[in-house]
C-alpha cells in the first residue's frame, strides 16, 4: 500500500501544478448548533464536526462545479455527482473512500453514512464504488493537535482541502481582541483545472456556509 500511495503522489505532484489558498474559518456558530444538536445523544449517535464540513463542501461544489472533475486521460469532466473521499488512517497507509452522491444527503444522513464508511474502511469491507469514484476529498487533522496543512491533489481529482483543528484564537472583531473558534482551511489544487480566483471565490462560499450555518442543518 505504501508503494502504491508514494507512486500516485509522486504522479500528482510531477503532473499536476500545484497550487495553495488558505483561509480562516470562525466555527463558533457550527460548534454551537452541533452541541445543540448533539442534546442527549450519546455515542455513535453524535454529529462530528467532520460531518458538518462535508455538508458544506458539497454545497460549495455545486455552487462552483469546476472544483467536482476528474481528468479522463487529457479531458476534464465535471462530474454530475458530488463524491467526497474522506482521507481515513489505516495501519498500513491512508485511503480516502468516497461518500457517494452527498449533494442529494442533509446533515443527519451524512453523519451516519460518514461513521459506516469509516468503520468499514477499518475493516476492509469498501465497496468498489467507494475506492473509485472521488470527485473531491477531505482530508480532516481536526482529531490532532494539528492547526494547518497541506495536502497532495489526488489523481484523477483537481482539488483536495486539508482541514486542521478548530480552536480558540484571539482574533480582532470591531477593534477589540476576542477568542473566537477557528479553524483553517487550505484548498490544494490542479492549476491545469482551475485559477485562483475560482479556489478563492469556493473558499469563501465554504467560509460563509460554515459562518452562518442554518443552510447546513
Amino acid at each position: 500500500m505504501r508503494t502504491a500511495i508514494s507512486r500516485r503522489m509522486v504522479e500528482s505532484k510531477s503532473k499536476a501544478p500545484h497550487f495553495y489558498v488558505s483561509t480562516d474559518i470562525e466555527m463558533d456558530e457550527v460548534v454551537a448548533a452541533n452541541e445543540a444538536l448533539n442534546a442527549g445523544r450519546t455515542g455513535d449517535d453524535r454529529v462530528t464536526l467532520t460531518a458538518w464540513l462535508v455538508r458544506a463542501i458539497a454545497q460549495s461544489l455545486a455552487a462552483y462545479p469546476a472544483l467536482n472533475a476528474v481528468w479522463e486521460g487529457e479531458v476534464l469532466e465535471r462530474s454530475t455527482a458530488i463524491n467526497i473521499g474522506i482521507a481515513i488512517a489505516i495501519p498500513d497507509g491512508l485511503v480516502a473512500p468516497a461518500l457517494l452522491d452527498c449533494a442529494a444527503k442533509d446533515l443527519g444522513t451524512i453523519s451516519t453514512e460518514l461513521r459506516d464508511l469509516v468503520a468499514r474502511t477499518k475493516i476492509g469491507k469498501l465497496r468498489p464504488a467507494e475506492f473509485t469514484e472521488q470527485t473531491f476529498t477531505l482530508s480532516n487533522l481536526g482529531s490532532f493537535p494539528v492547526t494547518q496543512f497541506t495536502a497532495i491533489v489526488t489523481p484523477p481529482q483537481v482539488a483536495i482541502l486539508a482541514t486542521g483543528r478548530s480552536e480558540s484564537r484571539a482574533v480582532v472583531r470591531d477593534g477589540a481582541v476576542v477568542a473566537r473558534t477557528m479553524l483553517t482551511a487550505t484548498l490544494s489544487a490542479d492549476h491545469r483545472a482551475v485559477d485562483g480566483a475560482l479556489v478563492a471565490a469556493f473558499l469563501g462560499d465554504l467560509k460563509s456556509r460554515l459562518e452562518a450555518p442554518a443552510g447546513l442543518a
